[in-house]
C-alpha cells in the first residue's frame, strides 16, 4: 500500500498568525514595535535586550501566548482540504512540555493533523528526514534553506519581515495559505 505524500508543517508563524507575538512584545518591551520592525528572527536583537532576558520572558509567556494564538489566514480551510490528499505532520521547535497546550489548540481550532512533533530545537532536519517528509512549510529562513539543501525537498516559505533574503530554487515564497494549492499541484 502506498502512503499519501507527507507534508511537514511548522506551527508558529505558519499555522498561527505570524503577528501573534507583537502585542505581547509591545506590552513588555516596546509599545511602538510594529510587525514590520521584526526584520530578523532573533527577537533579542530586534528589541535590543540581552538573550537571557528574552529567554526568560519567553519561558514566562509562551504557554499563554500559544493557548491564545489566532489561526493564520486561510490555514484552517486549506489544511482541511489538504488532509484528503496528504498526511499532515506538524514539526515545531516548541518544547515537549507544551504538547498538551499545542494539541488542545489544534483541537479547539479544528485544525487537522496526523502527527504533532515538538523538537525543542529549531533544528528540524533530523525529524524531517526520519519522518520522510515530502514538502515542508516554514517561516524561518535558515530552516527552509537547510531542509531544501540537505534533503532536496520543496519548501514553502511564508513571507515575513524576518525572512527577506534570497531563496534557493525549490523554495517557494508565499503570502498565506491561499497561495499553497496552485503551487503544490505543480511540484
Amino acid at each position: 500500500m502506498t502512503r499519501k505524500p507527507r507534508l511537514g508543517i511548522d506551527i508558529d508563524g505558519t499555522v498561527t498568525c505570524p503577528k501573534t507575538f507583537v502585542p505581547y512584545l509591545q506590552k513588555d518591551f516596546n509599545e511602538k514595535l510594529r510587525y514590520e520592525d521584526i526584520t530578523e528572527y532573533n527577537l533579542a536583537n530586534v528589541l535590543k535586550c540581552e538573550e537571557e532576558e528574552m529567554l526568560n520572558w519567553f519561558k514566562n509567556n509562551e504557554s499563554y501566548i500559544y493557548q491564545n494564538s489566532p489561526v493564520a489566514e486561510g490555514a484552517k480551510d486549506i489544511l482541511n482540504q489538504l488532509k484528503h490528499e496528504y498526511e499532515l505532520y506538524y514539526i515545531s521547535a516548541r518544547h515537549h512540555y507544551l504538547e498538551d497546550i499545542t494539541k488542545t489548540w489544534f483541537d479547539t481550532h479544528n485544525i487537522p493533523f496526523d502527527q504533532i512533533i515538538l523538537t525543542g530545537s529549531h533544528d528540524k532536519l533530523k525529524v524531517t528526514k526520519e519522518q520522510r517528509i515530502d514538502v515542508f512549510f516554514e517561516d524561518k529562513l535558515d530552516n527552509a534553506l537547510d531542509i531544501n539543501e540537505k534533503l532536496n525537498i520543496p519548501v514553502f516559505l511564508f513571507d515575513t519581515p524576518y525572512n527577506q533574503k534570497s531563496l534557493n530554487k525549490g523554495i517557494y515564497r508565499i503570502n498565506n495559505w491561499h497561495d499553497v494549492s496552485s503551487i503544490l499541484s505543480k511540484i
